[in-house]
């Protein structure tokens, strides 16, 4: 099992024969690296950084240099409910209690 954005990146730098490897499954798309702060954390604070996220512009080098670390086009906001496939997925697997 590998993510598809490492798959793609080990295809294109010629790290994997396509001719020898290939995708035989994919799982539908879901919600992945979400960034989370503490709940104890100043809310002015954590509005801070939320919107420092959101505002990241691509069209901006120096903030396309941050995007492109993620392999990223923007962030978006997200809501504990795009997250229920992925626990339930855990919870089925005996991971979450």
């Amino acid at each position: 099992m590998l993510n598809a954005s490492v798959w793609d990146k080990l295809v294109a730098s010629g790290k994997v024969d396509t001719s020898k490897v290939h995708v035989f499954q994919t799982t539908p798309t879901y919600f992945d690296y979400n960034w989370t702060v503490r709940g104890s954390l100043d809310p002015a604070l954590a509005a801070k950084i939320k919107q420092a996220f959101l505002d990241l512009d691509p069209a901006n080098p120096e903030q396309k240099a941050i995007l492109d670390l993620q392999a990223a086009s923007r962030f978006i906001e997200t809501k504990p409910e795009n997250y229920k496939g992925i626990e339930e997925a855990a919870r089925a697997a005996d991971l979450l209690k």
